[in-house]
């Protein structure tokens, strides 16, 4: 891998965390369980991941 390609995917992870990290928040801060809340973030991880990565994919 070169260093781009290394950079970007720790980009995505970073922003997919932190997204993760808000939605998992706002899913508790709203009433629903622990587990609800982060199958929530996972949830929102993944779709930010699946974006980052096929916007990557599409113009790199």
């Amino acid at each position: 891998m070169t260093t781009t390609q290394v950079l970007s995917l720790l980009l995505a992870l970073s922003t997919a965390l932190n997204v993760a990290g808000g939605a998992a928040a706002v899913a508790r801060w709203s009433g629903q369980s622990v587990p609800n809340a982060i199958l929530t973030g996972g949830a929102a991880a993944g779709a930010v991941v699946t974006l980052f990565l096929a916007a990557v994919g599409v113009y790199g």
